[in-house]
């Protein structure tokens, strides 16, 4: 008589720990989710950063194995994701999923190194691609803006006096250009930066010149009849509208200097939807000043929130607030990102927008001697070097858009994107 066999107990769920406010958007997704795994949500009171220390010191939230954070607008408060955070996750932690293309919020580095039983690394997911369309279509209207000095005359019409309203009616053709025909010098091709230059070379007819530390393939380039610059230097002496397009670099140092703008030819224009800490804005505001630039468009600015009061006060600079990626759009798809990419990590698939593995691999390959792996739930983040930094202060190969690279040329600051 065959013996009965007791059922086994069923595995345990993977745990998440979901940063932030409710998922809006995306709500069979988030159903999905809770049907396979454990979700924990604090409350946004616990996350302010000595708070979530402590709740991280005692475990409050159990050995969880994912990050979720499916809104860029709350989950952020606890702050920079350095060192003293990072080593206080449980070690089952395999994956941190965000909404946000940039990430210079997060050491990725210190992710990478992040110390388990039995694996190494933390795979870091950024919303890649989310807002590529919005942030390129605010690219275009800040270089419509700053070729027809839309500001300007934005200004004097809401300034509801007739005497501004005429002087700018007859000033301002004389001071005005069409894009059509000018050269367009992007810094950094990667999505955005090939999505505005498809968008300006289609819409206003520019021509586009570009700088990045990887070529991009003649296909890519006859797409929008793209012309490579190897040397940032020689792009800059040919260029009438400049456009970042690429993060912050890891020096910390603004790459639009008084230098840099020294090297345009007189009456340039300059747009950034980029970062603002890439900009020395008293040398720009000076450059202004003088009309070695005739015009800016700024979507971001160093010291976020604050703006600077003499950028602010110009008539020739038009100003946004960080809302270049910001369409109901981009917020759909930060959700999916973020749900998907733990979705897949946690089911031993490859991740959607993975940005560090690449490192994770690196640390693998050294560690693969002492009998430790790497996790192996990889995707994206093709790149170089990378490590945390003792001052949780800088992610040396991957940052920003894309995944990125920093290193001089010529003894510029140079930043680029070699595979998005």
């Amino acid at each position: 008589m065959p013996i009965a066999m007791s059922p086994s107990p069923p595995l345990p769920r993977s745990r998440i720990l979901f940063l932030g406010d409710d998922i809006v958007h995306n709500p069979e997704i988030y159903k999905r989710l809770t049907s396979r795994f454990d979700i924990i949500q604090p409350p946004l009171a616990h996350l302010q950063r000595q708070i979530f220390i402590q709740h991280l010191k005692d475990r409050t939230w159990g050995d969880f194995q994912a990050i979720m954070r499916p809104s860029w607008h709350t989950g952020g408060e606890m702050g920079r994701w350095d060192r003293e955070l990072i080593e206080l996750l449980p070690p089952q932690v395999k994956v941190s999923a965000s909404a946000g293309a940039g990430y210079d919020w997060v050491d990725v580095g210190c992710l990478a190194e992040h110390e388990k039983p039995k694996f190494t690394g933390i795979l870091y997911c950024n919303g890649a691609g989310a807002s590529t369309e919005a942030v390129g279509d605010m690219a275009l209207y800040h270089i419509i803006s700053v070729f027809r000095q839309m500001t300007r005359s934005s200004l004097a019409a809401r300034s509801t006096d007739p005497k501004r309203f005429r002087h700018a009616h007859h000033a301002l053709p004389s001071q005005s250009r069409n894009p059509r025909s000018h050269t367009l010098a992007i810094l950094g091709l990667g999505n955005i930066g090939f999505t505005i230059a498809r968008k300006a070379h289609a819409a206003f007819g520019m021509k586009i010149i570009y700088h990045d530390l990887v070529r991009k393939n003649a296909e890519q380039e006859n797409v929008v009849q793209a012309t490579f610059y190897e040397n940032v230097e020689d792009m800059l002496k040919v260029t009438d509208c400049l456009l970042l397009a690429t993060p912050s670099t890891f020096s910390g140092q603004p790459f639009l200097t008084k230098e840099i703008i020294a090297l345009l030819p007189r009456g340039a224009r300059f747009v950034n939807i980029a970062r603002g800490i890439l900009v020395d804005e008293d040398a720009l505001a000076d450059a202004l000043e003088t009309g070695h630039i005739a015009a800016a468009g700024l979507d971001v600015h160093a010291k976020e929130p604050d703006v600077s009061a003499r950028l602010a006060g110009m008539s020739n600079v038009t100003m946004t607030c960080h809302t270049g990626g910001g369409a109901v759009e981009t917020n759909v798809g930060f959700e999916r990102l973020a749900m998907e990419n733990v979705e897949r990590v946690l089911s031993e698939r490859e991740a959607l927008t993975g940005v560090n593995g690449h490192l994770i691999a690196e640390i693998g390959k050294r560690k693969l001697r002492n009998g430790v792996q790497a996790n192996g739930v990889g995707g994206g983040g093709d790149g170089a070097g990378g490590k945390c930094d003792e001052r949780g202060g800088k992610n040396d190969g991957v940052d920003g858009k894309g995944d990125w690279v920093d290193v001089k040329r010529n003894g510029v600051d140079i930043v680029g994107s070699p595979t998005s």
